[in-house]
């Protein structure tokens, strides 16, 4: 309950606002998380981006906006969050789809706020949007993210084989899904992987994105919610994904990360750099040298 609350107060608040509060915390993200500030530090340098303390910063900064921004998506209603996206780029292909009559694969890496840009293209479409949700340890946070995540069109999907078959009819029903294809997989919790590089180094990469990607009558596209400078609101991209699917996991894997790399080398201060890409999940065979 004090958690709703919280969420609630804080949703009511201007976005500039918010992003002032961001850019202070995110100093004090930096100055007082080491393990987040190592982690970021070491996911730049293998990405080889600038490390310096300045973009440390900045990205910690940005990761903090991103988590004040969530009260936004699950309390504010549609039509204030479209008015957030100044810009958009890249409908043309959604629309496409739907005079197609394909089912939707939007597939977003943890940049920008994904979160209020899944919400602003779930609302444009004529149809639910189904986006796989991995629930947090928090009780009462997971609450307050499925309350929000459902409303309107919205429904969830949890990421283990029941919502993969889920997200699977969603799409042959002709409907939208999305997926973040930098979330490392849980082969415990049926999650299926495989090893391939991710800027250069082995990361345990998820095949689900490539596996519906090529489901007949399905149009993948990836989509960035950047998040503009002073809280002037978002920038919505969207394009298809480049590269070629043959059915092979590994190569597919690949193809994959190599359209995320090529989204976070265009937005590196927005990207998620303190997750954990790199992790060896239970399950998972050996990492290879």
């Amino acid at each position: 309950m004090i958690l709703h609350k919280l969420f609630q107060k804080i949703a009511q608040f201007s976005l500039p606002t918010l992003h002032r509060w961001g850019n202070a915390l995110g100093y004090l993200m930096y100055y007082t998380s080491p393990k987040d500030r190592r982690r970021i530090r070491e996911n730049l340098r293998i990405a080889q981006l600038p490390s310096d303390k300045a973009t440390i910063i900045r990205v910690c900064q940005e990761t903090v906006k991103s988590g004040l921004e969530l009260p936004i998506a699950f309390f504010r209603q549609p039509e204030n969050i479209a008015a957030l996206f100044t810009e958009i780029h890249g409908w043309q292909y959604i629309q496409q789809a739907l005079d197609n009559k394909q089912g939707l694969l939007l597939i977003t890496p943890h940049i920008g706020s994904y979160d209020l840009a899944g919400r602003y293209i779930s609302e444009q479409l004529p149809f639910p949007l189904t986006a796989m949700y991995k629930p947090p340890k928090i009780k009462a946070l997971d609450e307050i993210m499925q309350a929000g995540r459902v409303r309107g069109k919205g429904k969830t999907a949890p990421t283990n084989l029941h919502g993969v078959k889920q997200v699977m009819k969603a799409l042959r029903d002709g409907e939208a899904t999305i997926v973040l294809p930098d979330h490392v997989p849980a082969p415990t919790e049926g999650g299926d992987g495989v090893w391939v590089d991710f800027f250069g180094k082995p990361a345990f990469t998820m095949t689900l994105a490539a596996k519906l990607a090529q489901m007949k009558n399905v149009a993948a596209l990836f989509f960035v919610g950047e998040r503009l400078p002073d809280g002037q609101g978002f920038r919505l991209h969207i394009e298809p994904l480049r590269g070629e699917l043959t059915g092979d996991k590994s190569h597919d894997a690949r193809v994959i990360n190599q359209n995320v790399e090529a989204l976070i080398c265009r937005f590196p201060l927005q990207y998620l750099f303190a997750y954990n890409r790199y992790k060896h999940p239970a399950g998972a065979p050996e990492r290879p040298e």
